[in-house]
């Protein structure tokens, strides 16, 4: 499943999960689609297990800034930042290894 890009309301585009982790990617801001703004990556799971172990492995990489795990649905204006969200079950073993 490709990335969603959502340049509005985020709140409104992002699925409803039980928690999310939220994250700057420090790399994919200031250019490209993100020229500008500040790109957040935020990824959905189903369970708190899940949300930590996204935590962990984005602590680990060094793009990866302000790593949180939230339980309410995130919302970033659109002006100040581009938000890619994945859900848990879509993403690559480098984020689910424990």
């Amino acid at each position: 499943m490709p990335v969603v890009i959502v340049e509005k309301k985020a709140s409104d585009d992002i699925p409803k999960k039980k928690y999310y982790v939220t994250m700057t990617d420090r790399f994919m801001s200031g250019w490209g689609h993100a020229k500008g703004r500040t790109n957040k990556f935020v990824v959905g799971c189903d369970t708190y297990k899940q949300a930590e172990t996204i935590a962990r492995n984005a602590e680990r990489r060094s793009e990866m800034k302000y790593v949180n795990i939230t339980s309410s649905k995130p919302y970033y204006k659109g002006r100040r930042f581009l938000v890619s969200y994945r859900n848990y079950k879509d993403l690559g073993k480098i984020w689910k290894k424990r």
